[in-house]
Parts: structure tokens; C-alpha cells; sequence
């Protein structure tokens, strides 16, 4: 397929973040955008007003009118579709041609220069400072991103001179293994998906096997603790990066100065001096420290990278301050699995030594909560307080016995208990908060602006 001669594309599950962000591609390139999503949301009316056009009810006589008479149409679809979508069927059934968001993903890269960044935790955020980085130093990249930029305010980013391509290489369905990048980083390689893996070492495997689909005379730069895990990897060059740690780039004598981190980083043999990264978080350096390894391979000079990540100013749901006072912290956070969890906790505390923690979790997949349960427990007993939410089945049909009540029975903190979404805000209106959390991929995202306007922000 000629993505370059596309004229209409549809969008099974349009309203996905990954899947949003490849529909304002095509848009942008001057095709018709159609697209099926079960529910409507804030994105979903944003590309809506946009121009691409969104139907919310399994609709096979009109998807007939848009595949049936046109050759070059592409058909996008998201595996989170159930099989039985009426649609879905339709187009299995008549032999047309579906690929899947990373194969489409593929297929474009083919045209850039492709920084793909992969890893359990932290993919989101580092593909987003490299795109802002190359976007403030060269001005010549293409990023589809798994969250909202903030300082892009959308999860795409475009350039009519696009060199360089971002992405997230998304290990869930092996679905990187789409991509053969020129540059690749791996940020983690936390066992998850397990419904997909079965266990560890099989996903250790399939990063092993994108690690291998790098483009001969490749880089791939991760950390030391993963070295021996791609030893085999031959034809490419391997550096490290960490934070405290001797590795080709990495951190030393970071600090906290006014709310901020600062660091030194030393990479080869020079060091750049009292580098801000503007998010909280620990896990927010190293991020910083794997994009300015990324943007030194690029050739852009250690004192525009610096002065790019000091304007760098996140991802939405990625320790999103809503409200930040003397009295009331708000910080909503996407962190779904237990060493996400724990970072974000840790660093809240860190950042926060001598105020009660509140959290409220929704966990996300009975399978995930199943498989990681004893790491759920020890994770959100960090907290204080912990209010717990049901459990968001996503694509999943429940798991006997794998309820929220099974994870809060495992959690050893005195201060815990259930809550429903319908009494979640009268339940926050009776406590005595100092920093909360929302935590969680589900749809507890829909919260964090009643929960904002009930406690008195004024950013939303």
C-alpha cells in the first residue's frame, strides 16, 4: 500500500490516543478522515471539529458507502475493537484489507529518519521531550505520540520539512516489531502484558526482536542493567544512560532547587552544567537524560538541548499538577502498573516529605491486576490514604475472583477503602486533603476536572 496516494482512510476505534493522533496525520495530508468509536469524548469532539467525521453507533450500510467504491481507502483499526463489532465483521468477512495502528505506523516511517522509543514505563514521555527537543533545535520532525503534548497540545506533531520521525514503539501485541528504526531507546523492560507474553522472559524476547529490526549502523541506547539482555543484538551501536550510574550519559550531582530538578550531565568526556528539567519526578531525569542522549547522536549542540528541556513542560496525565498550593496539591497521574506506581509515589513524597499522601486508584485489566497483585499491594501501600475504585476492564471480560476488594485486602496501610464512581466526589468533599492523586488508565480521567473544580482550582 502507497500511503502517499491515500485519498480516504477510516478509523476503527478512532478515538484511541494513538489512533487519534494517525487520523490528524492523514487529515493534515489532505485526506477525507472517517472514523468508528463506541464512545464520545473530549477527543473524539476535537476531531470532530477538526473535520474528520465520527459516528458512535455500529453503522455497516454506511462503512459500505465509504470502502466499497474506492480503491486507495485505508482501513485503520484498533485491536481493542471487540469481534463481534458489527463492522468489524463486515470487513473481515469481505476479505478487505485491516491493519492495525502500528502497522500503519510502519508503513510511514518508512519515509523518515525513525526515532522509535519502546520500554514498559516512561515511552510517553520520553518520545515527547525528544520531539520537543528536535522541534526546538532543527524544527524538521513528525511525532505521534501516546499522550497530549503540552507543549504541543496534541498528541501529534507535524513539519511540512519532516527529516525525523518519533514514535512510540508500543510492545503490547508485539506490536513494535512493526518498526525498523534508526535510533531506538528502551527504557524498561518491566514484565506486563502478560495476557499477550504468558510471562517475563517472552516479552524480554520480542524487545530482543525489536532490538534486532534496528536499521544496520543503527544505535540502540538504554541502560546498564539491560546490557547483557542484547548482547546478541549484532550491526548496531549500543550506549547507555542513567542516572547516577557510570553510563555514556548520565546524571551527576542532581538536586532540587525551587520545585525543580537540575542536574549535571556528563556524556563522553564533557559536561553540560545545571541542566533544569522542569517536571517532578525522578523518573522525569532519567527520561530527560535518555532525550538529550537521543538529541547528541543527532548532532545538536549540548547547549540547545539544554535550553529545549528547560522549556519543556509535559504530557497530559503524566504528573499533571491541577492544583499546586500552600494547603492542596492535585496531581493526576496515568500510572497503571506497580513500579509506575511506585515512582510516582516516591517522588510525590519526596517532593511532599511532611504532608498526608491521599491517593485514589482505579486499576486498569483484571489480568494486570491479577498477574501483579502482590506489586499493586506494596506499591499503593506508599500512600497514606487510598481510595480504590473498581477495576476498568478495557478489552478484558472479568477474571472470577480478581476484584478490587482481593487487591485492597492485600494492601497494608490502615487508611483504605472502596469507592464507586458515583459517590467518588462526595467521598473527596468529606476529607481533609493535602495532596491527592489520581492514578490509573481507565477512565478515571473523566474525574479530574469535577475533582479539581469541587476542591477550588482554578486551571480547570
Amino acid at each position: 500500500m502507497e500511503i502517499d496516494k491515500l485519498n480516504t482512510v477510516y478509523f476503527l476505534g478512532v478515538g484511541g490516543i494513538g489512533m487519534s493522533a494517525l487520523a490528524r496525520y492523514f487529515l493534515a495530508q489532505g485526506c477525507k478522515v472517517y472514523g468508528y468509536d463506541k464512545t464520545k469524548t473530549e477527543l473524539t469532539e476535537q476531531l470532530e471539529q477538526e473535520g474528520i467525521q465520527i459516528h458512535y453507533e455500529e453503522d455497516v450500510e454506511f462503512l459500505k458507502t465509504i470502502v466499497s467504491s474506492i480503491d486507495d481507502v485505508l482501513i485503520c483499526f484498533t485491536p481493542a475493537i471487540p469481534k463481534d463489532n458489527k463492522e468489524l465483521q463486515f470487513l473481515q468477512n469481505n476479505d478487505f484489507e485491516l491493519l492495525k495502528r502500528s502497522q500503519v505506523l510502519g508503513l510511514i516511517s518508512q519515509n523518515y529518519f525513525t526515532i522509535a522509543i519502546a520500554g514498559t514505563h516512561g515511552k510517553t514521555t520520553t518520545s515527547s521531550i525528544v520531539a520537543h527537543v528536535i522541534n526546538e533545535c532543527l524544527g524538521n520532525c513528525i511525532a505521534f505520540l501516546g499522550g497530549i503534548s503540552l507543549n504541543f497540545n496534541s498528541n501529534l506533531l507535524l513539519s511540512k520539512d519532516a527529516q525525523y520521525l518519533v514514535v512510540e514503539a508500543d510492545e503490547y501485541d508485539r506490536s513494535f516489531l512493526t518498526l525498523s528504526p534508526d535510533i531506538a531507546l528502551i527504557t524498561s523492560l518491566d514484565a506486563d502484558h502478560l495476557d499477550i507474553y504468558g510471562d517475563g522472559n517472552e516479552m524480554q524476547e520480542a524487545y530482543r526482536a525489536f532490538a534486532n529490526k534496528i536499521k544496520s549502523g543503527g544505535s540502540l541506547i538504554t541502560k546498564n542493567q539491560y546490557l547483557n539482555d542484547f548482547k546478541s543484538v549484532e550491526g548496531i551501536d549500543i550506549s547507555t544512560y542513567g542516572l547516577k550510574e557510570k553510563s555514556a550519559t548520565y546524571a551527576s550531582d542532581l538536586r532540587i532547587e525551587n520545585g525543580a530538578f537540575y542536574a549535571d550531565i556528563e556524556s563522553g568526556s564533557a559536561t553540560t552544567l545545571n541542566v533544569e528539567i522542569g517536571l517532578p519526578g525522578i523518573h522525569n531525569v532519567e527520561n530527560a537524560i535518555g532525550a538529550f542522549a537521543i538529541a547528541e547522536q543527532l548532532g545538536i549542540d549540548k547547549s540547545q538541548i539544554k535550553d529545549a528541556l528547560a522549556s519543556y513542560k509535559g504530557v497530559k496525565r503524566r504528573f499533571e499538577y491541577h492544583i499546586k498550593t500552600t494547603d492542596l496539591v492535585y496531581i493526576d497521574d496515568y500510572a497503571h502498573h506497580p513500579s509506575e506506581l511506585e515512582v510516582c509515589i516516591k517522588s510525590v513524597k519526596e517532593l511532599y516529605p511532611n504532608k498526608k499522601v491521599t491517593g485514589i486508584f482505579q486499576p486498569h485489566l483484571y489480568s494486570r491486576t491479577r498477574d501483579f497483585l502482590d506489586g499493586f499491594a506494596s506499591s499503593l501501600a506508599l500512600l497514606d490514604e487510598l481510595l480504590l475504585m473498581d477495576i476498568y476492564p478495557a478489552r478484558e471480560l472479568p477474571i472470577e475472583g480478581v476484584t478490587s476488594q482481593m487487591l485492597l485486602d492485600k494492601i497494608d496501610i490502615s487508611e483504605k477503602s472502596l469507592v464507586t464512581k458515583e459517590d467518588l466526589l462526595a467521598v473527596i468533599l468529606e476529607k481533609q486533603t493535602e495532596v491527592l492523586l489520581t492514578l490509573g488508565a481507565g477512565d478515571i480521567d473523566v474525574f479530574v476536572k469535577p475533582i479539581a473544580k469541587i476542591l477550588g482550582g482554578t486551571n480547570e
